[in-house]
Formats: structure tokens, C-alpha cells, sequence
């Protein structure tokens, strides 16, 4: 089969490769309906990250089980499942504590940019729906596999309460995934940073309810004109970049809570200067199996439509201009039909 590999910095190349095989007895092999390009896979792709191999990438995923090892007892062949990003036994202490993402066994899916996929811990990492769901459902199951569950996560770690004021930064796909989950969970104001007319549009129907366009101390201000000098109540950092992360340090109140799930490229910080903020920080890979079950009723009931942040959709075999769309600010997310 071919599949989608990275050599070097905007070196992306669609090639054969092996077709993924029952390795352990926990796996499960996929077939995949849809997958697509995570912003996150933009920072390899800009020569960010360093890359000593080619890499396998993918790790957004759903699809159609295809096969299972002997092991495999939540899913069978033929059911359509989502799984998180992060692999998970979902047993474990910090599983059973709600954090998947830091599970004992944890691994980082790869290579689902690609016709059929490997997911071990196939137990712990897959839910699988009660039918097949109409196509039209695919790209917001596929947006639960990342964007979704990291963006609500993003809300949950920064405790987004009924009636709070919430500043979303980052007006990619996974803040504006935050602002949807900061309108399910009730925040009475919204405030999505974001100088983009296509991605303001869509912030605004996901529920947010102000647009900041400013960035830096301009960006802070305005939020501070916003919520009359105080700040908000709760802030998601959904970036990575140390000017996201002190917007987002300096636009919350005291007391408030920041949920930070940008991967962070020189990030640093003032100890001293947090001390005596009072704010809270909250982050890292989003622990998405937790919310997974959630999110997919809230979709399969149409409550939500998530998928909406794929503005751009290509066959497989196009991935690389995917990546270059994205690259470019010419799409929010591209999404990859198999």
C-alpha cells in the first residue's frame, strides 16, 4: 500500500510501504474512512522538530476494524471505531485516573496518513460505534480522534464553568475546537483571539461571542478593555509559542485557570512572576480517551458538528499539498478521504 512519510523539512512523499501486520496480540488493524493533517505535524514539516529517519505520519484516525489479535475483546471486525492519539491499556493508575495520555504503556499513534493503520492497546484505545454512521458524520468522528478531544480538554484543564468568561488563543483547529467546548460547557462569554476572517466565522458559530484581532500586549489589553481590567476567567493556550503562552498568562485573572495544549516551542517561564500571578497551569497531550465516548454521542446525535473545521478535503494520495495548505494558512485543516 502507499502511505504518507516525511524525510526532511517540507519533504513529504505519498509511498509504498509495508502493509501494517498483527504484531501483538492487544493490536488491531483499521481501515480507515478518513484521516487527516494535525497542526501538530506542521512543526516536523517546518523543520521544527529534528528528523533523523523518515518518519510514518498520521495519528488522527477512524475507520473500520479489519482485524484484531487474539487478545482484542471491545471491538471486532466490521465495527467503525475512533481512537485517540495517544495509546492507551485504559486500566492503569493514570488511566483510571483520567489520564490516558500518560497512561503506564502509553505510545503515540503514527502512520494513519495511510489505507489501513495499526492501533495497539486496541482495547484501551478504541470506541467503537453502536452502527455504521452516515457519511456525512465522518469528518466530525475523525475531528474526535485530536482536535476535539484536545480542545475540550483544553477547556476541562482550564475549567471552563457555566456562566465564566473564557479567552480562547490559537484560531487554529484546536482553539477553535476550544471554543465549542467552552459553549457546550455553558461559559456565558467567549473571547477567540484570531486575525482571520474564515477561521472568525467559524469561532463565532461554534459559540464564541468576541473577536480579538490584536496580539501581544495589544491582544492582552483588549481582553482587559473586555472584561472591564479584570481578565478572564479561564484561558486556553492552544499554540505552543512563547507569545501564546504569555498572552495567555497575562490576559487571565487571578485565580484563574490556563489549559495549555500547544506543544510548547521555547516556552519559558518566571517562577517567581507565576508565583505571584496566581493563575494556573494545566496541560500537555490531551487525554483524549477519556472524553472519546462523550464527544462521539454528542456527534452521533448531532448536537455538534466538529468536522466543520475541515475546510479543505483531498484524497490520500494528495497529502502532500495538504501539508502545504496548511503550511501556507490556505486551509484550516485538510482532511484525507482513503
Amino acid at each position: 500500500m502507499k502511505a504518507t512519510m516525511l524525510y526532511g523539512p517540507r519533504d513529504v512523499r505519498f509511498e509504498e510501504v509495508a502493509e501494517p501486520k498483527i504484531l501483538k496480540p492487544t493490536d488491531a488493524i483499521i481501515r480507515l474512512s478518513a484521516t487527516c493533517v494535525c497542526g501538530s505535524d506542521l512543526w516536523p514539516f517546518r523543520g521544527l522538530n529534528p528528523i533523523t529517519a523518515p518518519m510514518a505520519m498520521g495519528h488522527e484516525y477512524c475507520g473500520i476494524v479489519e482485524e484484531v489479535g487474539s487478545a482484542v475483546t471491545t471491538v471486532r471486525r466490521g465495527q467503525f471505531v475512533v481512537g485517540s492519539f495517544c495509546i492507551s491499556d485504559n486500566t492503569c493508575p493514570h488511566c483510571r485516573f483520567g489520564f490516558q495520555s500518560s497512561c503506564e504503556q502509553r505510545e503515540f499513534m503514527s502512520g494513519a496518513q495511510a489505507p489501513l493503520a495499526r492501533v495497539p492497546l486496541a482495547d484501551g484505545t478504541l470506541v467503537a460505534t453502536p452502527e455504521l454512521p452516515a457519511d456525512d458524520l465522518i469528518p466530525s468522528f475523525l475531528a474526535a480522534s485530536d482536535v476535539l478531544g484536545t480542545g475540550w480538554y483544553a477547556a476541562s484543564a482550564a475549567r471552563v464553568q457555566p456562566g465564566s468568561t473564557v479567552a480562547v488563543v490559537g484560531d487554529g483547529a484546536v482553539g477553535l475546537m476550544g471554543v465549542l467546548a467552552a459553549k457546550q460547557m455553558g461559559a456565558g462569554r467567549i473571547i477567540a483571539m484570531s486575525r482571520h476572517k474564515t477561521r472568525q466565522d467559524l469561532a463565532l458559530e461554534f459559540g464564541a461571542t468576541d473577536i480579538v484581532s490584536e496580539r501581544g500586549e495589544a491582544g492582552v489589553s483588549r481582553i482587559k478593555d473586555l472584561t472591564k481590567g479584570v481578565g478572564a476567567d479561564s484561558v486556553l493556550e492552544c499554540v505552543g509559542t512563547k507569545q501564546s503562552m504569555m498572552q495567555a498568562l497575562q490576559c487571565a485573572r487571578p485565580g484563574a485557570m490556563i489549559g495549555y495544549v500547544g506543544v510548547p516551542h521555547g516556552v519559558e517561564l518566571d517562577g517567581a512572576e507565576l508565583f505571584f500571578s496566581q493563575r494556573g497551569l494545566m496541560g500537555g497531550p490531551a487525554p483524549v480517551r477519556r472524553f472519546l465516548p462523550h464527544l462521539m454521542d454528542l456527534v452521533a446525535e448531532r448536537k455538534i458538528n466538529p468536522g466543520k473545521v475541515f475546510d479543505l478535503t483531498l484524497p490520500l494520495g494528495d497529502v502532500a499539498e495538504g501539508y502545504r495548505a496548511m503550511d501556507e494558512r490556505r486551509a484550516i485543516k485538510t482532511m484525507l478521504r482513503v
